[in-house]
């Protein structure tokens, strides 16, 4: 049997605006933005039985506060029944909610504290 060439002339390819001399494809670069991530508030909660110098050394610890700041914040929670500590990222401000725990039951108090997303 006999093998014929192809009566057809062979295609040339046309060079077209999304490809490259070499035939590969050239993709356009987009930026994308993306959405900051949703924060959170770490609330100390108000009780009777908590000293209030425990509460003070609680925040410089966890929080890095100086000693006029935590003092603000404690006075804040004492009388409002609660007082934000910091602004974080989910899992920092969870963290930090179970260090303060954590802290509260060793020492036999009964201190809460926990995270609240931001309000925008």
């Amino acid at each position: 049997m006999a093998t014929k060439k192809p009566l057809t002339p062979p295609v040339v390819p046309t060079r077209r605006p999304d490809r490259d001399e070499g035939g590969s494809v050239v993709l356009e670069r987009r930026t994308q933005r993306v959405a900051p991530p949703q924060m959170y508030q770490v609330v100390m909660l108000n009780d009777d039985y908590t000293p209030m110098e425990f509460v003070v050394v609680v925040i410089q610890e966890f929080f890095g506060k100086d000693l006029e700041s935590a003092t603000q914040i404690m006075l804040k929670i004492h009388l409002d029944g609660k007082g934000v500590c910091g602004v974080y990222s989910k899992d920092v401000a969870a963290t930090k909610v179970d260090q303060v725990l954590d802290a509260a039951a060793k020492a036999g108090h009964p201190l809460q504290c926990v995270s609240e997303p931001v309000e925008l």
